[in-house]
């Protein structure tokens, strides 16, 4: 079991994919990996997940993500599960802004689980904070234009930016004032993104935003499949929205099942609106044939098929 935090409860994406590295091994991702992601799941989907035994290995790893929404009462199914885990699950449980429940800490650690430390926060408030309190402390000043450079291209990745700042430090001298010229060409390759980034750009109807947040993820490691499903479930709940009485995000949240932020159900709720149950269907219809077309209807590349995908999406909600 690992709880992803550092010593002020914060937690850095590059950790989690570390640790899920390791979990993973050698093994199948598709069949072995089961990701949820910040906004987009609830925690008894998560304990159904870990509760599951493995059919096509001999472990599994699942991963929950932007655990911080949650309320301390809304963490009982999830610490009732460590109390009795099961074996062949390996849970990693990102926190991403504020201190971690003790409940919560001290049931990962009687489960036998342990800490991945670091001190880069993934929220993003909390990025935006993080960074500009260490860019202010750098030994180079960065321009305006520079510093949305910096932001921008590491996305997720804060973590980068100490190598970052002493590359600069170490080119143009202590002191030097940079701006975004002279910062580009030691930014190496673009950081990773969250999941909802993709989801929003699919949701404003923008294609080439969202294929370029699509570039960032897969550059970053991010399997195909664990992408899809990020859609799927983003979809799914529009579908289960459409028809039904809910007038605001409280009562889709209800309606869906949600506990902790009912930020979710309002973007569900949106998008159900927006799209209407036609374009909805045509969503539906849009994710079970790239089901198909993964599974080697098509024979296309697994990337290639969410591309297709999310693009018809976005194009969709138009």
């Amino acid at each position: 079991m690992r709880l992803v935090s550092g010593a002020d409860e914060i937690l850095t994406a590059e950790a989690v994919r570390t640790a899920v590295a390791e979990l993973v091994g050698d093994a199948d991702r598709a069949e072995v990996l089961d990701e949820f992601a910040s906004d987009e799941y609830a925690l008894n989907d998560v304990v159904i997940s870990a509760s599951t035994p493995p059919m096509l290995a001999t472990h599994r790893v699942v991963v929950a993500r932007g655990l911080s929404r949650f309320g301390a009462a809304d963490l009982a199914p999830l610490i009732a599960w460590l109390d009795d885990p099961c074996p062949t699950t390996d849970l990693v449980l990102e926190w991403d802004s504020g201190r971690v429940p003790r409940p919560l800490a001290e049931a990962v650690e009687a489960s036998g689980g342990h800490r991945v430390a670091s001190d880069v926060p993934g929220g993003a408030r909390h990025r935006r904070t993080w960074l500009e309190e260490r860019l202010a402390e750098a030994p180079v000043q960065l321009d305006a234009r520079a510093r949305a450079s910096v932001a921008e291209h590491l996305g997720a990745e804060l973590n980068r930016l100490g190598a970052l700042l002493e590359t600069l430090a170490a080119v143009f001298g202590e002191g030097a004032r940079l701006d975004a010229d002279d910062v580009l060409p030691y930014l190496g390759a673009e950081g990773d993104v969250p999941p909802w980034e993709l989801t929003d750009a699919i949701d404003r109807g923008n294609v080439s935003a969202t294929l370029a947040v699509l570039q960032r993820m897969w550059g970053a490691g991010r399997h195909p499949l664990a992408v899809t499903a990020t859609v799927a479930n983003h979809i799914t709940r529009m579908a289960r929205l459409d028809g039904a009485d809910a007038t605001n995000e409280k009562e889709a949240a209800a309606l869906l099942g949600l506990r902790g932020s009912t930020f979710p159900a309002r973007k569900a709720l949106d998008g159900c609106r927006r799209r209407g149950s036609e374009g909805i269907a045509r969503a539906v219809e849009l994710l079970v044939a790239a089901d198909m077309d993964m599974r080697g209807r098509s024979g296309l590349d697994a990337r290639c098929v969410a591309e297709i995908l999310c693009a018809r999406l976005a194009a969709g909600a138009r």
